[in-house]
């Protein structure tokens, strides 16, 4: 019987070992479940933040093996966030994140990673707990991982913030293993791992490998000759990275410690002082960046993490417990974590810019994402609330045994269990709740504007052109639509801005243009609604834009004004029965009015590219008057007039006019109307 003892004991041993695995196994699906719906329910046409945008540009770059894209026409195909390099443009984000997500592209559809994503990260979460405690803390963390708000919305986008954890998270992994066992190939794995961390997001990676840098220098200096060639394995690699990383740099930007965030906006970095992108810009202080950064993590212990303030309090009694029983030099890494990311976070700007207004609660991209600079310190925080909890459930059992009946004890345990669940769970529940409703709000103001390009009506191929809310560029706001890396999909999304030259690179395709109506605030419910307009080129020595507007017969008046960029003139028509119809007569150097009740002979000039606009107010009174502007977008060359299907805007007052007050026929008041036929008089249409 002596001699089964211990083959007993390894068969105990594996059968702990399988079902714990089967554990883990499940909180991965299970998380894996949980985001694929998030992501597909909640965020079908991607998110509030725009770079997600420049991911998945890059990631089709990526598959068809590119690293830049040359638009067809300069400044009407610049993507968010592309840096702009003479007649070429590239993302200024690194292409590993891109990377993972051409993996579920290849797939068949990007979404697939992200699943996978979710599940690679609990399962090595609970890995990593699992070589610094043991297997139970390990499953514990991982579901507490699971169960945050942080990981469940910021996994369920294409952002940087979760691949770059499942790589350091993986380095994590692969460096404690080795360190336990010395296995040289773990610890090769680990030095790959945080290279490539280092080659996606520098910073987070560092501020997650100085624990271990540490930890690594203190092997060292107990046992040199043992821990260097792990050590120096895990170094050589991670420089590797580091290596290929500036070699992307130089490729890409010219220098290799010039990065293409950099080149993009130089004083968008690290440090205090001035810091600049675009056209926001701060004094980043010393005192500024410990205010913001202390909004940023309160928002994370209360709003982002299991449980909330009682995540925390347990993560708090989990050091205290861990340092009763003598903290190890593998769990002081972890403890480390919570101060370099925390300390190390203060020092960037980024955490003041996702706070949108500091000085009011619930506004930035922090309200709908979380703190997802703060990301990586889900693994300690989870780690040891995961080491309370179970001291605490210890304790208890303790306790119930103790001073109960085994029935009674039982008893006893579960009811705590249940209760503490139903208290930590409730908290997490009404947050989370809370903070897919904020997005979802989101996605259904997306579906209004996206909804006309979705009714089979687009007879492709074709190109779209597109408003520009925030300026000149793709895919800020509108993610979900975006050009193929060589310009050339069925639908190609351009900025009308430079229409003609569009036009003109494109001539077999039909033309369209998505107009939308209301301030773009998608988080405040607006736009209301959306109108993809088709877009008829004609070309003649005149053209003729013919015009009927809705005009009640209680109006008062009714007047017109044409504008260019070489002047302006404005009419009131005879009587308001009159009013409705009228002609543009565009020649190569002037446009006039005329109509039944329009008597005007005057014209005014035309630059050889210019935007006629012709606003008719409709005079109602006060509160109650409102007017409707065209804009027709003409090009004259060699006594010839090219035009395009102008704009239409309805505008209840003259400040809405702009680009967001589209009409929309199927919800204009009733009475009000806009029909137009564009024609060339002389030539027939192009």
């Amino acid at each position: 019987m002596t001699n089964l003892t211990p083959a007993i004991r390894r068969a105990k041993t594996a059968v702990r070992k399988r079902r714990w695995q089967a554990a883990v196994a499940v909180v991965a699906i299970t998380g894996a479940v949980a985001v694929w719906l998030i992501a597909t329910r909640t965020f079908p046409y991607h998110s509030l933040n725009h770079d997600e945008g420049v991911y998945l540009q890059q990631a089709s770059m990526l598959l068809e093996g590119r690293l830049f894209v040359r638009p067809p026409v300069a400044d009407a195909f610049r993507p968010w966030f592309f840096v702009e390099d003479g007649d070429r443009l590239y993302p200024k984000y690194s292409p590993v994140p891109a990377a993972i997500f051409a993996i579920g592209k290849l797939a068949g559809g990007s979404r697939l990673v992200l699943p996978g994503l979710a599940a690679a990260i609990l399962a090595l979460v609970a890995l990593v707990v699992r070589e610094v405690f043991d297997r139970r803390t390990g499953l514990v963390a991982a579901v507490a991982v699971l169960c945050s708000p942080l990981f469940l919305i910021e996994t369920a986008v294409f952002l940087p913030y979760a691949p770059t954890a499942m790589l350091n998270l993986s380095f994590a992994y692969a460096y404690l293993r080795a360190d336990r066992t010395g296995d040289l190939r773990f610890a090769g794995a680990a030095g790959a791992a945080i290279g490539a961390a280092f080659f996606a997001r520098p910073y987070t990676a560092i501020l997650f490998a100085v624990p271990f840098i540490g930890h690594a220098c203190w092997t060292l200096s107990r046992d040199f000759r043992r821990a260097l060639p792990r050590q120096a394995t895990t170094a050589v690699l991670g420089l590797g990275g580091v290596g290929l990383a500036l070699s992307y740099n130089a490729v890409v930007t010219g220098s290799p410690l010039l990065f293409p965030y950099e080149a993009f906006a130089p004083l968008d970095g690290l440090g205090f002082g001035r810091r600049r992108i675009l056209e926001h810009e701060i004094e980043y202080t010393v005192g500024l960046a410990l205010r913001s950064n202390a909004l940023v993590l309160r928002s994370f212990v209360t709003e982002w993490l299991v449980g909330g303030l009682l995540g925390v309090a347990l993560a708090a009694a989990g050091i205290g417990v861990a340092v009763r029983r003598g903290l190890s030099a593998r769990a002081a890494v972890l403890a480390g974590q919570a101060l370099t990311i925390t300390v190390g976070n203060v020092y960037f700007w980024g955490n003041f810019n996702i706070l949108g207004d500091i000085d009011r609660a619930g506004t930035g991209l922090i309200a709908t994402h979380g703190p997802y600079y703060h990301f990586d310190l889900l693994l300690p925080v989870a780690a040891f609330a995961a080491v309370g909890a179970l001291a605490l459930f210890d304790a208890v059992r303790r306790r119930a045994d103790r001073s109960l009946s085994p029935q009674g004890a039982r008893a006893a345990v579960v009811a705590v269990v249940l209760v503490s669940a139903l208290a930590v769970g409730g908290v997490t529940a009404t947050t989370l709740d809370g903070k897919l409703e904020r997005n979802e709000a989101v996605t259904e103001t997306y579906e209004r504007v996206y909804d006309p390009l979705d009714d089979g009506t687009i007879e492709e191929p074709a190109v779209i052109y597109l408003p520009t809310p925030y300026g000149d560029w793709l895919a800020h706001p509108f993610q979900a639509l975006r050009n193929d890396p060589g310009f050339d999909g069925e639908r190609v999304y351009a900025l009308d801005e430079r229409p003609f030259d569009v036009a003109d690179e494109y001539p077999d395709r039909s033309l369209y243009r998505l107009a939308y109506r209301g301030t773009w605030a998608p988080h405040a419910g607006s736009p209301q609604g959306a109108r993809l307009q088709r877009v008829d080129r004609v070309a003649g020595e005149t053209v003729a834009l013919n015009v009927s507007v809705g005009v009640p017969k209680t109006a008062g008046s009714v007047s017109a004004t044409i504008t260019t960029d070489e002047g302006s003139a404005t009419y009131v028509a005879d009587g308001v029965s009159t009013a409705s119809e009228a002609q543009l007569l565009v020649t190569a150097d002037a446009v006039r009015l005329r109509g039944t009740g329009w008597n005007t002979t005057s014209t005014v000039p035309v630059g050889e590219r210019d935007d006629i606009a012709l606003t008719v107010f409709v005079d109602r009174g006060p509160g109650s008057s409102y007017s409707y502007r065209l804009e027709l977008p003409v090009r004259a060359e060699n006594g010839t007039v090219r035009a395009l299907t102008p704009s239409v805007e309805r505008c209840s007052a003259i400040r809405e006019c702009g680009g967001e007050a589209a009409y929309l026929p199927d919800s204009a008041p009733d009475g009000t109307f806009v029909r137009t036929d564009l024609t060339a008089l002389d030539h027939e249409r192009d």
